[in-house]
């Protein structure tokens, strides 16, 4: 199906920032009497909800993040978003809250998408067009129990290239604090373990470092994340690992790079253990997410010991290659794997 192209909305699309901005129209659907209504585009960026909603008193909520590209030929594109729709999924499984269905998630995602088409960034600029599906509990309540209603929504608004100077490593600080328990919610991408992260978090900046390391909460012995983001690593003999754990987000971005680590750059891949402890057996390392797809990791500090990777300055050959696989394929100028990209015109 092709759309009439829309003329872009004026703005810097090369100096654009990771902040809010308010775009045309947003996806809502509401959840009343066990079923989903058929949800519409509105365009009012506010949410009237009652003040018994579990999502403000019992953390009864939870959230997706990607992204939409445009291509060097004009065409807009998703990158796996089944892939966030099926996460969303456990999510709610975890939280008790009705899922969205998969089908219906992505087809919201490519609405949202279309008619805000005038925010998605030209491929020139290196922006992209930030999507955010939540999903809440609300309705009146006030014992701790689930909704008796939910709401399902989605927003967006363009966002410039993480890395303003280029790729760049950053060091790290490991954390005392815990992000996730043992049969927790770490493995679900739920609101209350980012709050639980923000101490932490600005504890580490104070120090002049990005972000922190989480330790597995048992032993304080593994790495399992880095701030919002997972963790991998390439050893000496080149292979690239990341850590296994059920409290640890399973991040689309991280399973990407695990495939085409193996399949694209040939290297053998691993889910195992990675003890703080045993740095020096690895040359590479970053953290990966949607936002920044890499974040080079230069340098981690523990308590008594600050362990270089490749460099603190300078990105790693495998670390590069890694990313600019990922970013092509994004961006459609390099074949991705079959049933990762959705044009959502289509």
């Amino acid at each position: 199906m092709m759309t009439e192209k829309k003329e872009l909305v004026d703005l810097d699309w090369k100096n654009l920032g990771f902040s809010y901005m308010k775009t045309d129209y947003r996806f809502i659907s509401h959840w009343k009497e066990g079923s989903w209504d058929e949800g519409k585009l509105v365009t009012e960026n506010t949410v009237t909800i009652s003040e018994g909603s579990t999502a403000l008193h019992y953390g009864q909520s939870c959230f997706e993040g990607l992204k939409a590209y445009r291509t060097k030929d004009g065409r807009i594109q998703l990158f796996r978003p089944d892939e966030n729709a099926k996460r969303m999924e456990k999510s709610c499984e975890r939280l008790m809250m009705p899922a969205f269905p998969v089908e219906r998630f992505v087809d919201a995602v490519k609405q949202v998408v279309r008619a805000n088409e005038a925010w998605v960034p030209p491929y020139e600029s290196g922006s992209t067009l930030y999507i955010r599906p939540y999903l809440i509990g609300v309705g009146d309540n006030i014992g701790v129990k689930p909704a008796p209603e939910y709401i399902f929504s989605i927003f967006v608004m363009p966002v410039g290239p993480y890395f303003k100077g280029g790729l760049a490593p950053t060091n790290f600080v490991v954390s005392d604090y815990d992000r996730a328990a043992p049969h927790g919610t770490g493995a679900a991408k739920v609101g209350g373990n980012y709050a639980a992260s923000l101490l932490p978090g600005k504890l580490a900046t104070d120090r002049h470092f990005s972000d922190c390391i989480y330790l597995d909460p048992a032993t304080h012995t593994k790495i399992e994340e880095v701030g919002s983001a997972n963790f991998y690593a390439i050893t000496h003999d080149d292979v690239f690992v990341t850590p296994d754990s059920p409290s640890i987000l399973p991040s689309i971005t991280k399973y990407s790079l695990l495939h085409l680590a193996e399949h694209y750059l040939g290297l053998k891949v691993e889910e195992r253990d990675v003890y703080v402890d045993k740095l020096d057996e690895f040359k590479e390392a970053g953290a990966c997410g949607t936002a920044a797809v890499i974040s080079p990791i230069g340098g981690i500090q523990t308590k008594d010991d600050f362990h270089v990777f490749y460099s603190e300055t300078e990105v790693g050959p495998i670390t590069q290659k890694l990313y600019e696989t990922l970013t092509a394929i994004q961006f459609g100028d390099k074949e991705g794997p079959e049933g990762w990209i959705f044009d959502v015109n289509v």
